[in-house]
This record gives structure tokens, sequence and C-alpha cells, in this order.
């Protein structure tokens, strides 16, 4: 079967301001030295001759990079849509207006809730206003705005209060998107997992909104997974269509494919991306069906949700080729 990859996530820095408890912690991404500008650039030409369509500029804080403008021109005249995924620390006036010149298409801007002192108490420094402020200046450049907010116990009981603020914000889409218990989050997640009750509510609070705000901004609501009976397709199937390049160079078939022990990740100073999408043991490890054992080898689900996360079974099983546990037909409960 012919895959292809639509699009790439470049994790260009993994430094960051600040210190959310379920983001994937810099203490646990590998160390070395950062893609450089020419390295990112001949990465990005390699993604487009795959064929994708889109680069996001993620990390870590992607403003960190003094060459960010310079790698959003190159992915533009690689015929790419590019979006920025930002914790806006950083954007002032001069620098949003340096980026649309460059050729973004949009940006994506995180919040930790709709008022200041939660945010700034879930982001471990005070940023939230900093934020505000960012978000109305990339408006007035000219960028299509977008917000994230990473629900968890602690924020998603204010779901109306966080829709209504990112409509003030002159938000174009909120994604409300519960967190994926993986690296640091999965470490934290004692802390950080909402009761069954809270997402329930939530559920129901997401789809109002939805239909209430459609005129004016696209809500899109990620489910939580470990209170679900059916696993949801991660990342449209293992190496099916999205790549991941992180900072020093490893490439992934989703973002946090290294929670997996023992399995190997090429690195574009290496090895091409056409190989490493190709041909690498990584990229072929979950790809397709047959490493699928019962009970997902027989079930009809399997084309709709490819098998879930393999992060996850990981992580709650021990083995990657588990069943996600997520899905009724486990035999384990996360």
């Amino acid at each position: 079967m012919n895959f292809r990859p639509y699009a790439l996530l470049a994790e260009v820095t993994y430094r960051c301001p600040l210190h959310c408890p379920y983001c994937s912690n810099p203490a646990m991404y590998p160390g070395g030295n950062e893609l450089t500008t020419s390295e990112w650039q001949r990465v990005i030409d390699e993604a487009a001759a795959l064929g994708v369509l889109q680069a996001g500029f993620s990390g870590g804080e992607p403003l960190l990079r003094p060459d960010l403008a310079q790698l959003i021109a190159h992915a533009r005249q690689a015929g790419l849509y590019t979006n920025l995924i930002t914790s806006s620390l950083g954007l002032d006036a001069k620098r949003a207006h340096e980026l649309r010149e460059a050729g973004l298409d949009s940006v994506q801007i995180s919040f930790q809730a709709e008022e200041a002192v939660l945010a700034d108490a879930i982001a471990g420094a005070r940023a939230h206003e900093k934020k505000i402020a960012a978000a109305r200046i990339a408006r007035e450049a000219g960028l299509p705005l977008s917000t994230n907010v990473v629900l968890h116990r602690r924020n998603i009981d204010r779901l109306r209060e966080i829709v209504a603020f990112a409509a003030s914000l002159g938000a174009i889409r909120l994604e409300l998107a519960n967190v994926q218990y993986y690296g640091w989050a999965f470490l934290n997640r004692a802390q950080l997992l909402p009761t069954r009750e809270q997402v329930h509510t939530a559920r129901q609070i997401a789809e109002e909104e939805k239909a209430r705000c459609r005129e004016q901004m696209d809500i899109f609501y990620v489910l939580p997974d470990y209170y679900e009976d059916r696993p949801k397709p991660c990342m449209n199937g293992w190496g099916r269509r999205y790549l991941t390049v992180n900072a020093v160079g490893d490439t992934l078939p989703c973002p946090t494919a290294s929670s997996i022990p023992g399995l190997r990740f090429e690195n574009v100073r290496a090895r091409s991306l056409a190989w490493i999408w190709s041909e690498s043991e990584s990229f072929q490890q979950f790809r397709g069906e047959d490493w699928m054992r019962e009970p997902c080898r027989g079930c009809p689900e399997r084309t709709r949700d490819f098998g879930g996360c393999r992060c996850q079974a990981t992580l709650l099983t021990g083995d990657p080729a588990n069943t996600d546990p997520v899905c009724g037909l486990s035999r384990i409960v996360p």
C-alpha cells in the first residue's frame, strides 16, 4: 500500500519559557545540537518532494529561533501551507510583521485558562496578559488567529468562560484538547485527570458552544482517551499521513513515539526524509495491519481506528503491539 505524508510537524527547538505540567518536559527530550537553518531548509524541501502540503512550526517555543521567518519563507517557497504553534511569548509587532511578510498563513496561540491567576499558575510563569497582547498583535498584523486550550482537572469546568474568552480575542478557531497522557503528562496524570462526570459535562457544553458559535468561530473538541470505549484513529494511522522531525533531527511517525522503548528513529542528518518515510524500521513497525494481534486483527474497526495509539499501549500495558487499552475489547483498563 502506498502511504503519502500530508503534514510535517517541525519541532524546531525544545527551549520554552513555560513549565506546563502536561507538556513533554524538556528534561525528557533527546540531547544534541538543534538542526541548523540550512538543515531545516533541506528537510522542508524533502518534505515537499514527498507530497507534504502543510508545515507546522512548533517546539518548545519556536519564536526562540531567530531564523523562524527564514524557515517559514522557505516553506512557502516550497509550496507549503505554514502554521505557527506557539505560546506567543516573544511575539511583538515587529516580529509578527516579519512572519507575515515571510508568508506565515496562520498562528495558533496556546492559553492555559481564560483568567490570569489560574492560567499563570498552570503555565508556571506570568504569561497570560502577554499572550492576550500577542493575540491582538497577530490580528493587527493580518494573521488568522487560532487558539488552543489544553483541558484537565483544573480548567475543564470553565469551558463556557474559555469559549467566550477565545471569541473575545477574535479567534476563528478554538481547539479544546483534553490532555493526552504521554511524557510529562503521563507522570502527572494523578493531578491532571478529571473525573468521568467532568468529562461528560464538558462534552455536552462543547457541543452546545460549537453550535452556538458556528457563525463566529470553529470549535474543535478533542476527546479524552481514558474515559472512551473506542480508540481514536491516532495520527490517522502510524506512518500513514503525518511525520514529525524534532529539534535534533530525529524523525518520528508521531510526536510522542519516542516514549516507546527500543524503537530506533532515523535522523535527517544521516538519511533522507524519503528513505526514512519509506524504508526505516520505525515507520514500518506499526504501519498497515500486519503487526496487529487479536482482537485488533479481526476487528472491523481496524480500518477506521488503525489499532489506536501505540504510545498509550506501551505506557499502560508495557507492549506497543497490544490493543490500545482505551478499547472496550482490551483486557486492560486505563
